[in-house]
This record gives structure tokens, sequence and C-alpha cells, in this order.
């Protein structure tokens, strides 16, 4: 199993998420995704683009008092991530590794 530093989805890093984490549909931690994106083993928000996600993870660090370019710069590169890797408009699965 691939333990991640931070959320494969939006960027945070899981160690800030409240809740520890995003958890499967057997209730088991994800340890790909927070709990604001993944929760009982699917997306909260699954139809959401990574242009979608880059406006409200920046708009999010915006509320936290993060000026404007460098919430910008924060999230430029979540198109990299697990989710987003294969360069589609739509997200990817998460497959639950033993």
């Amino acid at each position: 199993m691939t333990t991640h530093n931070d959320c494969q989805s939006c960027g945070m890093p899981l160690a800030k998420d409240p809740k520890g984490g995003g958890t499967y549909s057997d209730g088991t931690k994800s340890h790909s995704y927070c709990s604001h994106c993944y929760e009982g083993g699917r997306f909260i928000r699954p139809d959401m683009t990574v242009d979608q996600m880059k406006d409200f993870s920046a708009g999010k660090l915006r509320e936290m008092g993060y000026p404007k370019f460098v919430a910008r710069l924060l999230v430029r590169n979540l198109h990299k991530l697990e989710r987003w890797s294969a360069g589609a408009a739509r997200p990817l699965a998460e497959s639950r590794r033993s």
C-alpha cells in the first residue's frame, strides 16, 4: 500500500486532515486522499475537473490568508497528483491496495 504525505486529489497535507484521511467503503482510512475529497470509497465531488479543483483549493488557501499569487503557486501542480495524473478531465478512481 502506498502512503502519501499529501492528498492525491487536492494536495492538502494529510497530517492536517482533522479526520485523519478519507475512508474506503469498509470504513478503513485511505492513505491517498483526505476526508474533504474522499469518503466511503468515493470522491465527494466526482465530476470535478482538475481546473475546478485548482480554483477551489486556491480559494480555500485565500480564505486561510494566503496571498493570491501564493495560493496559485501552491496549486499549480495538482494535475500531477494521482487522481488527475492520466491527464483526463475526469478523476481517476482509487483502487484499494492490500
